[in-house]
């Protein structure tokens, strides 16, 4: 493990340095639990080892602990910034991570079997790559999504507590690489990158791309670099890909299936997929400034099982919701000027009426706060002759909408 950690670094010694780095590696051995135990975060050390390690140049041990110092300054000023961010991943990746923890990913819905099956696999000493098999449109990435955020909040075993998720975007590795090589070489800094931080999970979507990558006249295909690091455990990785495709390309490749823990993503039941389109209708209704029934979510679900054929659970049930959703947004622009005047009226009236309160003129408040509920009390019967006319307002999301 040593001669490894030494290797990677590109020295010609092995020294305590290396050893401390190998220890951590083996992190279910004796030494990393002792450091466990002692408070030590096994990630952070790693880095900082590292960090300290950088300047090193084979020529004097003084002047590498000189530079070394400086690093681990720099570190502890970049704090955690420094652990999860790295601009060469960031270039042809995304971090879910860091995602996560800015709340921009959907919550994640059930998928607890899933979820668990994919960190049992993750925590295993060899062939820890998991595979999420699935139809398009049942939520293989969402699955992914959701690990993301059970890291952020340690909801998962210390194994993968300090690991950072990111996406690979094999397609942007392969754009613009004109020559011979340009491929390779942009993904072997990918992969150096995440071999000598330690703590990165790749995640590639459509897996069954690999095959075939970058493999333009005579090159190697991504498949074939990833092979060798897969083998020896140097890196951590999650597919997905439908049954299809796996048939086709990876199941064909033996060494690389191999490498691969499958796991079956079925198709969630109407159920569930009511249950998760109340778990996204926050995000829908924030979105397109509407009201979302309980009731449109089960015509939702059900419409889309019952006539959407050619597509699965609950994509295709979210695309209605969204779709109504955007349709009535549109529509809303047709709304009657009268109806509008009021609604802005409204909505100056609310605003000085919270200005005056913070300027704690409490009469000018009461006065504006009558005013408000007259401009409602209008509101409402507009809307009722706007409504008696056959004319709809479209602010909610019901069962005709999703029809």
């Amino acid at each position: 493990l040593s001669l490894r950690e030494a290797l990677q670094l590109g020295h010609n010694y092995i020294g305590t340095e290396h050893i401390l780095l190998g220890l951590i590696r083996e992190g279910e051995g004796v030494a990393a639990q002792v450091l466990v135990k002692l408070g030590a975060d096994l990630s952070r050390v790693r880095q900082q080892v590292i960090q300290l390690l950088s300047g090193y140049s084979g020529s004097g041990q003084g002047e590498g602990s000189e530079s070394g110092k400086e690093t681990v300054g720099g570190s502890s000023e970049r704090g955690e910034g420094s652990q999860g961010g790295s601009a060469i991943l960031d270039q042809f990746g995304r971090n879910l991570t860091q995602n996560a923890k800015d709340k921009a990913l959907d919550p994640v819905i059930g998928r607890m079997r899933e979820t668990e099956r994919v960190m049992q696999v993750l925590s295993r000493r060899t062939k820890n790559n998991p595979v999420l098999i699935g139809e398009p449109g049942v939520g293989k990435t969402a699955i992914v999504e959701g690990l993301a955020q059970k890291i952020v909040a340690g909801e998962v075993p210390e194994t993968l507590r300090a690991k950072q998720l990111y996406t690979l975007d094999l397609g942007a590795l392969v754009a613009g690489s004109r020559y011979r090589g340009d491929f390779e070489e942009r993904l072997k800094k990918v992969l150096k990158e995440i071999k000598t931080r330690g703590d990165i999970i790749l995640f590639i979507d459509e897996l069954h791309t690999l095959v075939g990558a970058g493999a333009a006249e005579g090159a190697i295909d991504a498949a074939s670099i990833l092979k060798p690091m897969l083998a020896r455990g140097e890196l951590q990785t999650i597919g997905a890909t439908t049954l299809e495709e796996y048939r086709k390309y990876l199941e064909k490749d033996a060494a690389l299936e191999r490498r691969f823990q499958p796991i079956k993503v079925e198709e969630p039941t109407l159920s569930h997929t009511i249950e998760i389109l109340k778990g996204l209708r926050d995000r829908y209704e924030s979105h397109h400034r509407v009201t979302i029934t309980d009731q449109a979510l089960v015509a939702a679900a059900n419409l889309a099982d019952r006539y959407i054929a050619d597509r699965h659970l609950p994509d295709k049930a979210i695309d209605l919701i969204d779709e109504a959703g955007s349709r009535l947004r549109i529509k809303r622009m047709e709304t009657p000027p009268d109806y509008k005047d009021i609604e802005n009226k409204i909505a100056e009236v609310v605003e000085k009426k919270k200005q005056a309160v913070e300027d704690q003129d409490f009469e000018l408040a009461g006065s504006l706060r009558d005013e408000e509920k007259n401009l409602l009390d209008r509101r409402g019967e507009i809307m009722d002759q706007i409504k008696s006319e056959g004319v709809d307002l479209f602010d909610e999301v019901d069962e005709e909408a999703i029809a």
